[in-house]
């Protein structure tokens, strides 16, 4: 009798087997015909072109942050309408800032390093 369980398990599991290996071929090739069904890839003739005045530059500016407006009345909420599209805005200034000697160091500690 335990030879006969045992048995039933190397069925059960060989059966489970087979279903798990069917499902995997019909579901590779159900991929396959939904893919076929896709359109092509563009062809080289078909992709994006570069402008005529060259490359896009990169632009860089300073910006600053964009302070969310108070409202007039506290009790008052502010509606997505009133707030800015960004949190951030263009500098005034647009000088960069620079390296300032003694300001910052080795792991933050603000000290050239000398001992």
């Amino acid at each position: 009798m335990a030879a006969s369980d045992a048995a039933w398990g190397v069925l059960g599991a060989f059966v489970g087997g087979l279903l798990i290996a069917g499902a995997l071929v019909w579901a590779v090739r159900l991929g396959i015909r939904v893919r076929r069904r896709e359109p092509t890839p563009p062809r080289p003739s078909e992709q994006p072109t570069r402008p005529t005045s060259g490359p896009v530059m990169e632009s860089q500016e300073v910006r600053e942050p964009n302070e969310v407006p108070r409202a007039q009345d506290e009790s008052e909420r502010l509606t997505p309408h009133e707030l800015h599209a960004s949190g951030t805005r263009r500098s005034g200034d647009q000088k960069r800032p620079r390296w300032s000697p003694g300001s910052s160091g080795s792991f933050g500690s603000g000290g050239s390093g000398a001992t």
